[in-house]
């Protein structure tokens, strides 16, 4: 590849509009209109990329040309012309496009810094062909071959016309869930749209504007998606999803001429790049990957809902119970069966994973010794047989009640701890609550935990378990991805039975005596709300459980 030929100015502008152009038989059209139209202190920067423009752009002090004689693509172009510029905003725009008067300052006077802005869009009416036989005429596109009023087949003319077509104006766009672009002009007839700066869920790639520091500070153009395609989905993500805007500007215009008719009149760059550059953005985009994102991608699908193609689809609920197979067989039982009289009501599928056979949902066995580390790969392995969108985790020796299944978590990228949970004394049924991460009182979408769990793994397998780590799920460990640990708390507890088998110890003692610092709201009580007394009457509720 050869090194860039450009000429600059000396003056640093206030916006730079940056044409990325390969093959563009209307680049110099483009540039002479925008520079007829400019009211502010506009430059161009224009990449040539892999051919001088044809007509030649005339020298002009505002006018930056770029030149490669290998293409270098569309994205990687645009990069190379913002990393060129100094000045304050920047757009980008095609090399085909028409522009209303004093665009560039209307555009300027309404861009907040974490905005990204497009003009309203009209079709550009280009040009038509003429027969220099019979003068007949037809709408632009590929070069005929045949005139259908007389006998010609070779001799035809390009008249220029470069007009906007004012009955085709779009202003609101969107992308379906295969990524690919739509139009959506029933958008514009919400309430919310009225507006001459109004929200819109997507864009065209032809034409849009920002800030110049924002552009980088969202990471440019990916050239990981290839040299072109994609560019109106991933400018549309990235303003939205790092918790910015996109918006249309109705006071001022921009036309852009459609060149979809194959043959000569079709696109610059090659059209097996757009299939690359799909399943990257479906990669990033569909699966939340994207580092810099404030917001998962159904945050923006549910900002705008209802979506054309994306209406919600109801989330499916699962249970992943694990068991390390040491617990009495009464409280086993007990705590199977009120499970079961809870999914009565919720009728969720049940995974169980425990060390030894059992009886109970679809279960799997792992041959495991009794440790942290045993649970983690217990849970990982359930969650990864379950097909639920969201889970929760089940421990063997907890009571839950009916109200705990009603959950389901706001957002599909945090884990939430229920903090509604007593624990009881097997042998006196003295119960006492404090606020504590148990992981068997977490709900969360299933994905949020495969990831964690999965990377946590990796980490342990590096540094070892050691028993100052704790066992909450969703903590921060280097090379884990952190997901925020959020709580809420059901209408009735869930009953955590503390008996002599259990694999972690209690914090604060069933007589009074502790060993660690109380917290402010611990409470030691002889009942608890939704299961009524319980001193004296642990034996009685297990009864009653297995009864019901």
């Amino acid at each position: 590849m050869s090194e860039p030929q450009r000429m600059v100015g000396a003056n640093v502008q206030t916006l730079s509009i940056l044409i990325p152009a390969r093959n563009e038989m209307f680049l110099t059209k483009t540039i002479e209109n925008i520079l007829e139209n400019i009211e502010g202190d506009t430059e161009i920067i224009a990449v040539c990329d892999g051919n001088w423009p044809d007509p030649p752009i005339q020298d002009h002090p505002r006018v930056h040309l770029i030149y490669h004689s290998q293409p270098i693509g569309q994205r990687a172009a645009t990069n190379e012309a913002a990393r060129l510029s100094k000045a304050e905003f920047v757009m980008k725009c095609d090399a085909h496009c028409s522009f209303d008067k004093g665009f560039d300052v209307k555009l300027m006077a309404d861009c907040e810094y974490d905005w990204t802005i497009i003009p309203r869009m009209y079709n550009l009416y280009a040009f038509d062909w003429r027969c220099k036989k019979c003068g007949d005429k037809r709408y632009q596109g590929f070069t005929p071959t045949s005139c259908p009023k007389c006998d010609n087949t070779t001799e035809f003319e390009r008249v220029i016309v470069w007009q906007p077509r004012l009955n085709r104006v779009s202003d609101f766009m969107r992308f379906d869930k295969e990524l690919k672009f739509n139009y959506w002009g029933a958008l514009g007839k919400r309430e919310s749209s009225k507006g001459e700066i109004a929200d819109t869920m997507s864009l065209i790639g032809a034409c849009w504007f920002m800030h110049r520091q924002r552009y980088w500070d969202l990471g440019g153009m990916d050239e990981n998606h290839g040299s072109w395609g994609q560019m109106g989905t991933e400018i549309a993500c990235k303003a939205w999803l790092s918790g910015g805007r996109l918006a249309v500007n109705k006071k001022t215009w921009f036309a852009h001429m459609f060149r979809t008719q194959g043959k000569d009149f079709g696109f610059p760059y090659p059209n097996s790049g757009t299939g690359k550059a799909r399943a990257y953005s479906k990669q990033l985009w569909l699966k939340d990957r994207w580092p810099l994102a404030k917001h998962p991608l159904s945050w923006l699908i549910e900002k705008f809902a209802p979506v054309p193609d994306w209406e919600p689809q109801p989330v499916t609920k699962g249970l992943v119970y694990y068991t390390d197979s040491h617990c009495k067989e009464d409280i086993l039982m007990s705590c199977q069966k009120q499970l079961k009289k809870c999914m009565r009501e919720y009728n969720f599928p049940i995974i169980s994973v425990s060390q030894q056979p059992l009886t109970f949902g679809k279960n799997i066995v792992m041959e495991l010794s009794r440790s942290s580390v045993s649970m983690y790969k217990q849970i990982l392995t359930g969650l990864q047989a379950s097909t639920a969108d969201i889970v929760f985790l089940i421990e063997h020796d907890l009571l839950y009640h009916p109200t705990h299944f009603s959950f389901t978590p706001p957002r599909d990228n945090e884990i939430y701890y229920n903090m509604n949970r007593w624990s009881i004394n097997a042998e006196t049924g003295k119960a006492l609550f404090y606020h504590s991460w148990s992981n068997g009182c977490i709900v969360a979408y299933r994905k949020v935990l495969v990831k964690w769990l999965t990377d946590f793994l990796v980490f342990l397998e590096k540094v070892g378990y050691s028993k100052g780590m704790g066992h909450a799920i969703g903590k921060r460990w280097e090379g884990v991805q952190h997901f925020h640990m959020r709580t809420f708390k059901s209408d009735f507890p869930n009953l955590d039975i503390r008996h002599p088998d259990n694999f972690s110890t209690s914090r604060f003692g069933f007589n009074g005596k502790q060993r660690h610092t109380p917290p402010p709201e611990l409470v030691y009580a002889d009942e608890v709300p939704g299961w009524g007394k319980t001193l004296g009457r642990f034996d009685d509720i297990l009864r009653e459980v297995v009864s019901g």
